[in-house]
């Protein structure tokens, strides 16, 4: 998972990488949709965390017709759920760019942009459901394999639909979504065949199934889904925050974002692959294994970011240069790296703590702890920081709320399970 995630995520950076060779301007304008993108991934992700704690779950209490039916209904229910929000966000595109400070000028950029990437963030979405059920089934090889796959055909694709090829012209800014389409599509097509292979699903008994488990489905994903919403709110409102400091700020503010969720990919590997196997042992009992699993997984994830984080911090200057051919771009970028990366260990640990409450049946206090990192850590920080010292002021202000997070959940995580590994009430 952590080389599917690398790879998944390492062409969304390179989306951004060839995008900076046409500008400021069209890098800018992706920037401004990043926010609502995150929104519509923290849809699917909560769907996803709810797909595989009740199908973990049905699997480690020997209910396996069980979880055959719920396969089915999450797959139909959550395709529908991202298209009706993707028609939305299409609709009342506008409005929200401008709310988000988007200038008048880069709004045809965006609008051109934005309808073939909402395309694709349901595609990738449909993607997403798909790797949740086979995750669930411990299967991570496959959604592993596609991601590399799919990632593949985004960097073969992007140059050619963004600058074109021999006499062809290219489609500039909105080619990098419709290679990402192209290469979501492809992807969906051979998770579906390799689905039609399993006994996973079921085409019977959905509707009595359906009235049975909404409640623990929605008991999940509501607070899961909260949980996974608040990330894109947040960064509405720091890319708000950003804009203050002009068009060049928040170029390099984008290119964090990917280079963030880039240096996250052991984390958000161990937030995939470790929920199913929590969901087995909560099925099963055994809270020892559960507390000898989130150790484990703790210790990785702040031993890898920290290392990662302050190499990458040494390497800054190298690193911005290698994403961004704008000088102003370049310099703003190496604070942002030099300030963020190595904070990233003690975010991780939250990152871990949510997904894990929410595998052993804590969404609510998943919730409420990702409520605490952005609106009680992340943003006033993020705020305090911008208003006091610019660009460095917000890489400070930022690192300095994912430190206060990373601490809180861990104290919260170690309240949560007492000394033998039982629920501390």
């Amino acid at each position: 998972m952590a080389l599917g995630v690398l790879s998944l995520l390492g062409f969304q950076l390179v989306d951004s990488a060839f995008i900076a060779r046409l500008g400021t301007a069209p890098l800018a304008a992706q920037s401004f949709t990043f926010p609502l993108s995150f929104l519509i991934i923290g849809v699917q992700v909560g769907l996803g965390i709810a797909i595989a704690a009740l199908i973990s779950r049905a699997l480690g209490a020997e209910e396996r017709s069980r979880a055959r039916r719920l396969g089915s209904l999450v797959l139909l229910g959550g395709g529908a759920v991202i298209a009706l929000l993707a028609l939305a966000l299409l609709i009342v595109q506008e409005p929200l760019f401008r709310l988000l400070g988007a200038r008048a000028e880069l709004l045809p950029l965006i609008r051109s942009y934005w309808a073939p990437q909402l395309l694709a963030a349901w595609l990738g979405a449909a993607l997403y459901f798909g790797y949740s059920l086979f995750r669930a089934h411990g299967d991570t090889r496959l959604p592993g394999k596609l991601m590399v796959i799919t990632s593949l055909l985004n960097l073969v694709l992007d140059p050619l639909l963004i600058f074109g090829v021999g006499g062809w012209p290219g489609l500039g800014l909105p080619g990098a979504a419709w290679a990402t389409t192209l290469a979501f599509g492809a992807g969906l097509v051979i998770l579906g065949r390799r689905l039609g292979r399993t006994d996973w699903l079921a085409s019977e008994g959905l509707v009595a199934e359906a009235g049975r488990s909404v409640g623990p489905f929605t008991a999940i994903a509501g607070p899961a889904m909260i949980s996974q919403l608040m990330p894109p709110l947040a960064a509405m409102l720091a890319t708000a925050i950003v804009a203050s400091l002009g068009e060049t700020s928040v170029a390099a503010w984008g290119m964090a974002s990917r280079l963030e969720t880039v240096s996250l990919m052991v984390v958000l590997a161990l937030t995939m692959s470790l929920p199913p196997w929590l969901g087995r042992c909560y099925g099963a009992g055994d809270w020892q294994q559960i507390r000898r699993l989130t150790t484990l997984a703790f210790k990785v994830a702040v031993c890898w970011q920290l290392a990662l984080g302050c190499a990458l911090a040494l390497l800054a200057p190298w690193v911005a240069s290698v994403l961004s051919g704008n000088p102003e771009v370049r310099g703003e970028l190496s604070l942002l790296i030099r300030g963020l990366l190595p904070s990233y260990a003690l975010l991780g640990l939250c990152m871990l703590v949510v997904s894990a409450s929410n595998a052993l049946g804590w969404p609510l206090r998943a919730m409420l702890l990702s409520c605490a990192r952005l609106f009680v850590c992340y943003l006033p920080c993020l705020w305090l920081g911008t208003q006091w010292g610019g660009i460095a002021g917000t890489a400070l202000g930022a690192a300095s709320g994912n430190v206060l997070a990373g601490g809180l959940a861990y104290l919260s995580f170690r309240r949560s399970i007492g000394d033998r590994g039982k629920i501390v009430q």
